[in-house]
């Protein structure tokens, strides 16, 4: 009798001890995810469109910054469609990767979706464009209140104080579209008499469209302010159609806008630096899931580029 309880005894702790050497706290087994080493680190990046040059820089930053890192980046592209683009981060967190980098199509609209990747345990990183709801980790953008500023005062250096002008605006509800227009309404409500403001969407051939319904009813416009470098470089066209002398500043310096000032087809772009942007995303990223402490909000310095 003594012995079948020594027996029953020592099964019993054998079994304890097994269990409680297989179970994390939580009674599931994390500790092979707590120790991940650089190369086990899935980053998923979820961009607006790779149909914009701007943000295939951005995008192609990143990736060479991932490689300098040795993690694995994941990027899909939401072809500027704001549904596909929740899909997508949906997508992102069902393969569970370790953070989300998200540069929105709209900002109102991506806010469900960086909530549910909260709700995942998954940080949540911004680029370009803000998320208007949900938490994230960072933001990292250049000073676009400040960009749209800079261009509406560079072109009334060029053109004048009181002249005509005209403003092709980006998505509406991206808070890039909604920042640039910010900045330069606040120059050009004394600086300037605006007789249109329209959006093309931030692509080149709404961009041709838009100018050209505007040239047909404000022939005597003297400068465009475009909320990026497609959009103007279709209003360039549409000008150039029309033969009329107008100046037009864009916004970003992808290498189309900047050859478009050193040609003279454009006077001025601002310098976003895309490159530079996917690059401390992807360091940003890193830096938060080894623990180190990174700022709520990065800037990224812009430039005026002028022939």
């Amino acid at each position: 009798m003594n012995i079948k309880k020594l027996s029953w005894t020592a099964l019993l702790s054998s079994s304890l001890l097994l269990g409680a050497c297989s179970m994390s706290p939580n009674g599931d087994d994390k500790s092979s995810d707590s120790k991940k080493s650089t190369d086990d680190l899935k980053i998923g990046m979820s961009v607006s469109t790779l149909n914009n040059p701007f943000f295939v820089t951005l995008s192609d930053g990143a990736k060479a910054e991932a490689k300098d890192e040795k993690v694995n980046l994941t990027v899909v592209d939401a072809q500027d469609n704001a549904s596909k683009q929740a899909s997508d981060i949906e997508d992102l967190i069902q393969q569970d990767v370790d953070l989300i980098i998200v540069n929105p199509t709209d900002s109102k609209a991506v806010a469900s979706a960086v909530e549910s990747a909260n709700d995942a345990n998954i940080p949540v990183i911004t680029v370009d464009r803000a998320s208007d709801g949900g938490e994230v980790v960072s933001h990292i953008a250049s000073d676009n209140k400040l960009g749209g500023k800079m261009a509406a005062e560079y072109l009334q250096e060029v053109i004048g104080k009181g002249a005509k002008v005209a403003q092709l605006e980006g998505v509406a509800g991206s808070s890039a579209a909604t920042e640039r227009g910010a900045g330069f309404e606040e120059i050009a409500k004394s600086g300037f008499d605006v007789v249109a403001s329209q959006t093309a969407n931030f692509n080149r051939a709404e961009g041709l469209t838009v100018m050209e319904n505007i040239l047909q009813s404000k022939s005597d416009i003297k400068g465009v302010f475009a909320q990026n470098d497609e959009m103007a470089l279709g209003a360039v066209e549409a000008i150039e159609a029309s033969g009329k002398d107008i100046k037009v500043v864009g916004f970003d310096a992808t290498d189309d806008g900047v050859k478009a000032v050193k040609d003279g087809k454009m006077i001025a772009t601002i310098a976003q630096k895309p490159t530079e942007i996917g690059e401390i995303a992807i360091e940003t990223a890193v830096k938060s899931l080894k623990g180190e402490k990174v700022e709520k909000n990065i800037p990224v310095e812009l430039e005026l580029i002028k022939k």
